[in-house]
């Protein structure tokens, strides 16, 4: 059977009710322009895109040269369509309007550009995420407060990764499926349907240099982890950490494990270590979306109202019984304090 491809799975989702004309487009877009980062991301050092930009991020990060191209190109796609009233970046400290030029829509965007960009230039993969939230009724100037919505209310969320293959992971509230890049052609083609992440899992994916900042209940979880069949769990886990968080959420969603990037003595006072509305809500949505689970340790991170575009948050996410035993070990700890 002929593959579907992603302009005609949209097709199908705005036949059944489940998106409208406006998001189709949205997405279309979004997905053009992560093919043309995908180019930009291949052509490596024969493209002129590795190393730093000599410029810092609003989070006061070194920007790499394919963070500046890739949120540009992202916000160039999105600036006329008409399917916009706004977008908010990673990369940017405030919200970017619509040019008063073109037609302004009715959807919110949010994306990180270009996340993992500390491995582009080793060439391991890195990915774009994004989310879409609706504007509210009336407002025509989309500001910082109009964003600040609660993970529940997204309307689609996604990520793309580029890797050996390109592949997009997309969710609009009613599973979350899989399209890869075919290059002959230019298009995306749906490669799995209503992917699921295994409820139990023996693989997590974690910074282990940073064990010795973690709180106690992180210590205990991972701790009983790295007993394997001596320890209190009776069977032993296989690690993994690239440090691109895209690429190890999509092992996630390829074949489960856990992901986590908890509180730690070293980022406390920043609340966290990965943003809520770039990186966190959209692929708790991804995960959620799939039969897994995704916590700040404490809370479900859908349900945490904003403070902020650029609030940080610790993550938990993944296969379901094991996110719930890592937050029910925080939640104990916190229940023994009080």
């Amino acid at each position: 059977m002929k593959p579907i491809s992603l302009i005609q799975f949209l097709i199908e989702e705005r036949r059944a009710g489940r998106i409208n004309a406006e998001l189709s487009l949205l997405i279309e877009v979004v997905a053009r322009a992560c093919k043309r980062i995908a180019v930009a991301t291949n052509k490596g050092a024969l493209g002129g895109v590795l190393g730093n930009a000599g410029s810092d991020n609003v989070q006061g990060e070194a920007q790499k040269k394919l963070d500046v191209i890739s949120n540009e190109i992202l916000l160039e796609a999105n600036a006329w369509g008409g399917h916009l009233a706004a977008c908010a970046s990673e990369e940017m400290e405030d919200p970017q309007p619509i040019p008063d030029m073109y037609p302004k829509g009715n959807h919110l965007l949010m994306f990180d550009p270009l996340d993992g960009s500390s491995n582009i230039d080793v060439n391991i993969s890195v990915g774009t995420i994004f989310s879409v939230l609706r504007c509210p009724d009336g407002i025509t100037e989309p500001k910082v407060e109009h964003f600040l919505q609660p993970g529940t209310t997204q309307l689609a969320a996604g990520y793309v990764v580029y890797g050996p293959a390109t592949v997009l992971v997309l969710t609009f509230g009613h599973g979350t499926h899989e399209f890869t890049l075919d290059r002959e052609v230019g298009s995306f083609l749906l490669s799995r349907r209503d992917v699921r992440v295994p409820e139990e899992t023996g693989e997590f994916a974690i910074n282990m240099s940073n064990q010795r900042h973690w709180e106690a209940p992180m210590q205990r979880y991972i701790g009983e982890l790295l007993a394997g069949t001596d320890g209190p769990r009776g069977k032993d886990f296989n690690m993994r950490w690239v440090a691109s968080m895209v690429a190890d959420v999509h092992r996630i969603v390829t074949r489960g494990g856990v992901f986590f990037y908890p509180l730690d003595a070293k980022i406390k006072s920043k609340g966290g270590k990965l943003r809520l509305m770039y990186e966190a809500n959209p692929m708790a949505f991804i995960i959620e979306q799939a039969g897994g689970a995704a916590t700040t340790g404490r809370e479900r991170i859908l349900e945490l109202q904003p403070t902020g575009l650029h609030q940080r948050v610790p993550v938990f996410l993944g296969s379901k019984k094991e996110v719930e035993i890592a937050t029910h070990y925080h939640r104990e700890a916190d229940g023994a304090q009080s």
